[in-house]
């Protein structure tokens, strides 16, 4: 599969490392006006680091655009007269809507949503799609590529916002959490590098064991609240203290500044 990633910031970066590093294609090309977060691979075997949007979108078969909403349209309405029907065109671009693309470059078009999150230049992303009825058809094509650099689920478009932030604002939470860990791991007298070892292998078990078993979060929770006992005190106090309700506000904080970003 011959892909081009056009927009090479830091999470086109990230996908362009994944895809790398799990020889996902047959041709890449990176394409930005700066391509200083990409140049490191301008030597590895099948892929074109360029300034040329034009040329990586003629090369390619797939091609995502990785670019910030307020620069996508200019890349866009460039590059379309080079779209064909043959290409499969892939967005990152946080609230861009498909039938915004599809004014641009036609909806004849295959045209997919794509919601990684950083995770994804080590495989590990959680990535949503959801695609136009040209893209619907051409789907396996997406899910193969980012099953490779983690996991993905189709969702309607209607949810993408959603997705946003749970998905790509949800690693920064996770590592927020991760970190207030290895703060009170200090404060009891580890040093730093013991903390953040402990933290990230904690979490990690975590959500493996989560993954892994079939019994509720809940039961999991349970299995570790033993009555009486110094967990289930250090879990009321932090509820106390409106950690649940704080994530939870937080998240609904950040879609409702999505929301406000796409009506602007």
């Amino acid at each position: 599969m011959k892909i081009a990633i056009i927009g090479t910031g830091n999470l086109g970066s990230a996908i362009a490392k994944g895809l790398i590093e799990n020889k996902s294609f047959t041709a890449l090309y990176l394409s930005d006006r700066n391509t200083k977060q990409v140049d490191v691979y301008k030597d590895v075997n099948q892929v074109t680091v360029t300034n040329n949007n034009a040329l990586a979108v003629k090369e390619a078969e797939v091609v995502i655009f990785a670019l910030q909403p307020k620069h996508i349209v200019g890349v866009l309405e460039d590059v379309a007269p080079l779209i064909t029907d043959n290409h499969i065109v892939m967005s990152v671009a946080a609230g861009f809507e498909i039938a915004v693309i599809e004014r641009i470059i036609g909806q004849e078009k295959a045209v997919i949503r794509v919601m990684p999150n950083t995770a994804i230049s080590i495989g590990k992303s959680m990535t949503c799609l959801s695609g136009n009825a040209h893209g619907l058809k051409r789907m396996e094509v997406a899910t193969t590529i980012f099953n490779q650099l983690g996991t993905t689920l189709q969702i309607p478009e209607s949810q993408m916002q959603a997705a946003t932030v749970i998905c790509s604002s949800g690693i920064a939470f996770w590592m927020r959490l991760v970190r207030a860990t290895t703060q009170g791991a200090i404060q009891l007298g580890f040093e730093a590098e013991e903390a953040d070892t402990i933290a990230l292998q904690t979490c990690l078990g975590a959500a493996s064991l989560l993954q892994n078993t079939d019994r509720h979060i809940e039961a999991e929770i349970d299995r570790v609240t033993t009555p009486g006992g110094c967990t289930i005190e250090g879990l009321n106090a932090m509820e106390n203290n409106g950690m649940s309700a704080a994530l939870v506000q937080g998240i609904i904080a950040s879609f409702n500044k999505i929301n406000q970003l796409k009506k602007n």
